[in-house]
């Protein structure tokens, strides 16, 4: 011990560290942190070549991470920013939904009171310089032109859009503003009495948001709901508890934090919910996450309505944000996360190995499970049962749904696929609703007409299957071309209502094929 002491010592000395700073290290115990200190001066000081002092310090913290569980981890400012924007419910900005065709920025629709709608920029418009520096044409990547676009409240930026029909370039100042990220991608009546929301994700406006949508189909006639939770990843647990409230009577359990340093925490129903009677059903796959799993496992384990679709991804550890100096962030596992019947549903995983933990979907896949319901086993010691009516639900990895759905894995063809990951699909939508835009609002003013009488030209999926032979994209056999264009033409479809109206008409149009919504109908129904 005596040896140590006097060679850190001496080892301080040769770094030339303040008297000061030698004290209070000193003065510290032969801990790990103390030894840790040691090896990082060390090598900024001592070591042969020039180190990056930042670099090497994240680097380290990322190496303790990486020893934890599959969920804590660390990021640096610029990701810190870059995550926490849609789950804040707003970014500033000029306002627009866009894509990118050929180089070219496409406005799909300006956002409602937006400071581009303000201005006039309309939906087609073609954004080509900001602040007279090209955009189109010139290969500039996504995240730049987003940079260019995106700025402090209050700022101005000069706009030249392209409109078709008119000639000239048009000019555009917009004052840049604060514009809300809607976490809410649906909520339509889908069904007479029974509505239908799609939650994304839970940010910091969900709440308020889905109150507005339980209120709007209210006053439609809303009876019974589908809560829509599928590919919903989780986000903020306070957003979960808010919406669960909505569905539960007063006093009842929603779930509780409990962890090693974390003493027992209770979220209750405070008996003033929007939606405490009637119908409802929520639908989970295998990546509906962590919130999405507490507002699931509430509406289960009390009762309150069923689960329909596949097992949930299983994550039930809860992260405490860690604020760092320079604007990084350590996210930091303090406690599991239970269900009011007692479950923790985090699905199992070793230490340091997140690779594996990462591959869990794939299996599932492969093992069979995500299309037989008997390929999934769970072991008697995590039974559980519900509060009310004492049915059996398991813990240990995921939310097992009520009512199993299986995945239709002939729908969704490899070709299909091939087409989607190169963008043949939406950039063929977004050029034929540019072209047609004003022909099909004339033919269709209203969605109803739309969803009764509109199919894709053929011309549009004759063009996607020739730019997928240029590309060298082909079907193994004419069955799978088959199979192929049903899907294609309803996903078409889909897109063509979006950019006409909404994500609300996107989801009307795919839920008419979903076998996972499809089967919540039939149970509302019973």
């Amino acid at each position: 011990m005596i040896k140590k002491l006097v060679l850190s010592a001496a080892l301080l000395s040769q770094l030339s560290i303040p008297a000061s700073a030698q004290l209070r290290i000193n003065m510290g115990s032969d801990s790990p942190m103390r030894k840790l200190q040691i090896a990082e001066m060390a090598i900024n000081n001592l070591y042969v070549d020039s180190v990056d002092e930042q670099k090497l310090v994240e680097d380290g913290i990322k190496g303790m991470i990486e020893k934890l569980d599959p969920h804590s981890s660390y990021m640096t400012a610029k990701e810190v920013k870059e995550a926490n924007e849609p789950l804040q419910g707003n970014f500033e900005g000029i306002g627009v939904q866009f894509n990118m065709v050929e180089d070219t920025l496409l406005v799909i629709q300006p956002v409602i009171g937006g400071p581009s709608e303000k201005q006039g920029i309309i939906a087609g418009d073609r954004i080509v310089s900001v602040n007279d520096t090209a955009i189109a044409g010139v290969s500039m990547p996504k995240e730049e032109i987003m940079r260019r676009l995106r700025g402090p409240k209050g700022t101005k930026v000069n706009l030249g859009v392209v409109r078709r029909g008119i000639a000239d370039t048009l000019r555009f100042v917009v004052t840049r503003d604060k514009i809300p990220v809607k976490s809410i991608d649906a909520a339509y009546m889908i069904r007479p009495g029974i509505g239908y929301i799609r939650i994304g994700s839970f940010g910091a406006q969900t709440h308020e948001e889905f109150c507005q949508s339980i209120m709007k189909l209210t006053g439609e006639g809303m009876q019974s709901l589908i809560l829509d939770l599928q590919e919903n990843g989780g986000g903020y647990l306070h957003a979960a508890v808010a919406i669960a409230n909505e569905f539960l009577d007063n006093n009842e359990l929603i779930v509780y934090t409990q962890g090693r340093r974390v003493p027992r925490n209770e979220y209750r129903a405070q008996g003033n919910g929007l939606f405490e009677k009637g119908k409802v059903v929520v639908l989970v796959d295998s990546y509906s996450a962590s919130a999405a799993e507490i507002v699931t496992g509430a509406i289960q384990d009390q009762d309150r309505g069923l689960v329909v679709g596949r097992r949930s991804y299983g994550k039930g550890l809860v992260q405490r944000p860690i604020d760092l100096p320079d604007g990084s962030m350590l996210r930091l596992t303090i406690a599991h996360y239970y269900t009011p019947s007692g479950r923790c549903i985090q699905k199992p995983y070793e230490k340091g190995k997140k690779g594996d933990y990462a591959m869990d979907v794939v299996n599932r896949l492969k093992s069979g499970e995500l299309m037989h319901e008997d390929s999934i086993h769970f072991v008697d010691s995590l039974k559980y049962y519900t509060l009310k009516e004492h049915r059996v639900v398991y813990g240990g990895g995921g939310i097992m749904p009520d009512y199993y759905v299986p995945l239709d894995t002939t729908k969704y063809t490899r070709f299909h696929r091939e087409m989607s990951a190169h963008s043949l699909i939406i950039n063929a939508s977004l050029r034929y609703v540019d072209q047609q835009r004003k022909a099909l609002k004339k033919q269709y003013p209203t969605f109803a007409r739309f969803q009764q009488e509109f199919e894709i030209p053929a011309s549009v999926t004759d063009g996607i299957l020739a730019e997928a032979e240029k590309q060298n994209i082909k079907p193994k056999d004419d069955e799978e071309l088959k199979t192929t264009m049903p899907y294609l033409k309803l996903q078409l479809k889909a897109l063509v209502a979006r950019d006409l109206w909404d994500t609300s008409r996107y989801f009307a149009v795919m839920n008419e094929s979903n076998d996972v919504v499809k089967r919540a109908l039939e149970l509302m129904n019973q």
